[in-house]
């Protein structure tokens, strides 16, 4: 995510619209997860045709009726409006995980100078380290549906543990007939420090039995010896 919502106040489009205002708050909702920028707003006819289409994508990714595990997606209201009452209109008309930034942040021109916003809507598409995928993903999402995300999921190659096998179980089955190709696809680091863990582990015992092989070999020779003094005394 990097911090380009740091020292930012973001609010839930739900009922109370709660606020994330705390470093741990942001980076909780934001981490490794995949940015839409959407900028658009409610005097916008192209905007209001496009909302149904970009709630059907997001819910397809997010909703647990559609989806087991809710994909690594974040979408973000960055308002053109002229005023707070627009935003709010248009807000109701976006799905309720959609986050946005308050009418009265300055924070939103900066954003729209940032990307080089001149026309509504755009989606920006931004990798967890903020920099871009797509500088505008309007007709992709269009065309392509949900296929956009597993593209731009394999171009800043996020890893989903959801892909991982539970350690915890003893018994190792297959989830589904995919599962060696995922498993060779999205290896974690977690994979890569018990490999490293292994190999120390192996190179340490195979040290440390040539040591014990040293110790039994001078205890011998030193018993040898004791046994040569006790008979010429």
């Amino acid at each position: 995510m990097g911090d380009l919502f740091l020292n930012h106040v973001l609010v839930e489009n739900n009922t109370d619209q709660d606020e994330l205002n705390t470093e741990r708050e942001i980076i909780g909702i934001l981490e490794n997860r995949i940015l839409l920028l959407l900028f658009a707003s409610a005097e916008c006819e192209k905007c209001q045709k496009f909302v149904p289409v970009l709630n059907d994508f997001f819910k397809r990714l997010k909703d647990p009726i559609y989806i087991e595990y809710p994909k690594l997606l974040a979408l973000i209201y960055i308002s053109l409006d002229q005023s707070e009452k627009q935003q709010q209109r248009f807000l109701k008309e976006l799905h309720k995980k959609t986050l946005f930034l308050a009418f009265e942040d300055p924070y939103r021109k900066e954003l729209q100078t940032m990307f080089k916003v001149k026309d509504v809507p755009t989606i920006v598409v931004l990798r967890p380290d903020s920099s871009v995928l797509s500088s505008n993903a309007v007709q992709d999402i269009a065309r392509l549906g949900t296929q956009c995300f597993r593209n731009w999921q394999e171009s800043a190659e996020i890893v989903e543990r959801t892909f991982m096998l539970n350690e915890e179980f003893d018994d190792l089955n297959m989830r589904s007939a995919t599962d060696p190709v995922r498993r060779l696809k999205y290896k974690t680091e977690d994979d890569k420090r018990k490999k490293t863990w292994w190999k120390l582990w192996e190179k340490g015992k195979g040290r440390n039995d040539d040591e014990q092989e040293r110790d039994e070999t001078w205890d011998m020779k030193k018993k040898v010896g004791e046994k040569g003094t006790w008979r010429r005394r």
